[in-house]
C-alpha cells in the first residue's frame, strides 16, 4: 500500500464521521500519546522496564500503525501528500548524509 493509498483509506474511515478531522493541535497530542505507547512497549521489550504480570502483552506493529493512521489523519487535514513529502525527505537525507557514516561495502555483503 503506498502512502496515498492510505491517506485515502484515512480519509474514507474519517468521512464516516460529522466530527471529521481534529484540530491539528488535538492531533498533535493524539500523535505524542500514541509515539508515548509505543515508546512504553519498546521500554518494556527492550529497556529495563518489564511489565507488570497483570499488564497485556503488547503489539510493536500495532503502536507503529497507530502513529501511521494519525500521520495520515494529520496529512489529510492540511492536504499534504505524504508520498510527495516523503521523497522530499529522502531527497534532502540523500543529499545532505550520503558521506556521514561508513558505508557498507556491496563486494564484501554477502
Amino acid at each position: 500500500m503506498s502512502l496515498k493509498d492510505m491517506q485515502k483509506d484515512v480519509h474514507t474511515w474519517i468521512s464516516q464521521f460529522e466530527e471529521g478531522y481534529w484540530h491539528p493541535l488535538s492531533m498533535l497530542a493524539r500523535l505524542t500519546e500514541e509515539v508515548g505507547e509505543l515508546a512504553r512497549e519498546v521500554n518494556h521489550l527492550y529497556g529495563q522496564k518489564p511489565k507488570k504480570e497483570e499488564e497485556p502483552e503488547g503489539n510493536l506493529e500495532l503502536e507503529l500503525a497507530d502513529i501511521l493512521f494519525i500521520i495520515g489523519c494529520f496529512a489529510n487535514s492540511m492536504d499534504i501528500d505524504l508520498d510527495k513529502a516523503f521523497d522530499k525527505m529522502m531527497e534532502k537525507y540523500r543529499q545532505r548524509d550520503s558521506n556521514r557514516w561508513t558505508r557498507i561495502d556491496p563486494e564484501n555483503n554477502d
